[in-house]
């Protein structure tokens, strides 16, 4: 059967390249559907034809879907990581005494603020910036400063779900201080670890220049391998957990918290309910920082 421009119409043509004489005609789809058709003595050649463009066709579309899916991923998880602040507020809020309860919720949401505007200023830059014909910087980034350069969908997803993990790690220490921290002083320590500690710790173990990590490209992996720190049991609880360590050991005790003979005086948190919502909180929260930590759901290239 020998198929002509007419009789390629797009709702009933089936295409069988095993079938036709010599003289077949090859269609070339294109956008548009049947947009020019050229003669081809090789029936093997046309059905190949066909078929790779086809197949480039089906793998264009699922690049453009694996991206929009792996943005929408991260940014899912980027608010569920962020909802734990709900969390941590809600569990240090029923650990502390009743008339500290006003004190602990307001240092919870300056973390997520103040740790807003410190990541976007210079966190995000020199934990993950980069700067074209600079030598990379082991230690510390050194671009992308207020979200300079960062224009796609998926860039600007990960800037938030980065933002989320350094509220977290902020917030970590707000318990360890509590009921005994000046408004001022927490406010500055927010600030200095959300925008300089904690992103220079995720430059070394996560970005591609960080002498820590395993994806170092310029130069050699430490003892060969490098530290793999997939969700941040490291970089991010450490540094959480090591600068409340510093915080409770500068301020000391809370007031009466041990007697003049050495004893332990009570101090129970004043609401159960809450400590057992916030640890609810923070256990669904963790079903975006784990599964989050991937960077992506759906593409082949996703680490």
């Amino acid at each position: 059967t020998q198929y002509t421009a007419a009789d390629a119409s797009r709702a009933n043509l089936t295409l069988n390249a095993r079938t036709m004489s010599a003289a077949v005609y090859c269609v070339d789809w294109s956008a548009d559907g049947f947009s020019n058709l050229s003669a081809l003595s090789d029936e093997d050649a046309c059905f190949k034809k066909y078929t790779d463009e086809r197949l480039a066709a089906a793998m264009t579309s699922f690049d453009v879907h694996a991206g929009a899916g792996d943005t929408q991923f991260l940014l899912t998880s980027a608010y569920l990581v962020f909802f734990m602040q709900a969390g941590f507020a809600m569990l240090c809020a029923g650990s502390v005494r009743s008339k500290n309860t006003k004190n602990i919720l307001i240092k919870n949401v300056l973390d997520a603020c103040v740790g807003a505007v410190a990541w976007f200023l210079f966190g995000y830059g020199f934990a993950f910036g980069t700067t074209d014909g600079t030598k990379p910087n082991s230690f510390i980034g050194s671009g992308n400063f207020a979200m300079k350069s960062i224009e796609s969908a998926g860039d600007v997803a990960f800037f938030l779900f980065q933002w989320a993990f350094s509220a977290a790690a902020a917030t970590i220490v707000s318990g360890s201080v509590a009921e005994r921290t000046r408004f001022e002083a927490y406010l500055g320590y927010s600030f200095f670890l959300t925008a300089f500690v904690y992103p220079c710790v995720v430059h070394w173990g996560w970005s591609a220049e960080g002498w820590l990590g395993p994806w170092r490209t310029n130069g050699a992996l430490l003892l060969d391998t490098g530290m793999l720190d997939f969700a941040g049991s490291g970089i991010v609880h450490m540094v959480g957990g090591c600068a409340g360590l510093m915080g409770a050991w500068i301020v000391g005790p809370r007031t009466g918290r041990f007697a003049p003979d050495g004893r332990v005086n009570p101090m129970p948190g004043h609401s159960a309910p809450l400590v057992v919502l916030g640890t609810f909180i923070l256990w669904v929260g963790w079903y975006g920082f784990n599964p989050g930590s991937q960077l992506g759901f759906v593409a082949a290239s996703s680490p």
